[in-house]
């Protein structure tokens, strides 16, 4: 375990359009913030950047809301073709009241509007809704993959969203992809400081990582998609271990509240 690292905001990352390359953009912003990429570092990209390069847009105008739809916009008072994109998006509603949309994303994270989100997008051609990336683990890949094409430096790529947790106030950030960086520290069979034996301790370096990134990347105006971690042990470890985001997810069957 590393005894201490570093995390940096990179400021100045230009507005992100469809088709961005954003491997080319991050290495230039990094440059600009006085940095050179080095093997073992981990970058932090928020999901708005990469759902926009993908060009993950609806345009309301272009929705027809279901009934269903319809009757969840009146319960939570959302606009009924915002609701017909999140159910688009999800595999399941788990809760609703007015104006609040719990639902289980296709993909399985439970979140609030499916990761449909309004915010920080340009409206002027007409309302729209940006939507979480189509697979943000090959994304992360992706990013991972031209970033060594173009500065063969080998790095480990991590999309973070803000989410809500139950029964605590306040949104933290948390990898939905990942690539290079193992994505949990699994400690089941050790032993605690005492030789007990350890039945459940399951560390998600990958949010934990993502969490700490989000503190200089901010939230809403905050303008900085982007942070680089430096100093953090970050490979597979000696069990294997995975680097995709989605095996963060705890197995619906073992689901106790919903």
């Amino acid at each position: 375990m590393s005894a201490h690292f570093s995390v940096y905001a990179i400021e100045g990352v230009p507005m992100i359009e469809p088709g961005d390359a954003l491997a080319r953009i991050f290495l230039e912003s990094i440059s600009a913030n006085g940095f050179a990429l080095e093997d073992g570092d981990i970058l932090v990209v928020a999901q708005k950047v990469v759902s926009k390069a993908e060009g993950r847009y609806v345009y309301l105008d272009s929705i027809t809301a279901s009934e269903e739809a319809k009757e969840i916009a009146d319960v939570t008072g959302k606009d009924a073709r915002l609701v017909e994109i999140i159910l688009r998006e999800s595999s399941q509603v788990v809760r609703m009241k007015p104006g609040v949309l719990i639902v289980r994303h296709k993909l399985g994270w439970v979140c609030a509007q499916g990761g449909v989100d309004q915010s920080n997008i340009d409206h002027t051609g007409g309302e729209r809704a940006l939507l979480l990336p189509e697979d943000p683990d090959a994304s992360a890949r992706h990013v991972r993959d031209q970033l060594y094409e173009l500065a063969k430096v080998r790095v480990c790529v991590i999309i973070c969203d803000s989410m809500n947790r139950p029964w605590r106030l306040g949104s933290v950030g948390v990898a939905i992809g990942a690539a290079g960086v193992a994505v949990l520290e699994d400690h089941r069979g050790g032993q605690d400081l005492y030789g007990r034996a350890l039945q459940v301790t399951l560390i998600s370096r990958a949010d934990a990582i993502a969490s700490a990134a989000n503190l200089v990347m901010g939230e809403t105006t905050g303008k900085v998609p982007l942070a680089l971690v430096r100093g953090m042990r970050h490979g597979m470890d000696e069990k294997g271990g995975s680097d995709v985001a989605l095996d963060i997810i705890r197995p619906i069957e073992e689901d106790m509240f919903l």
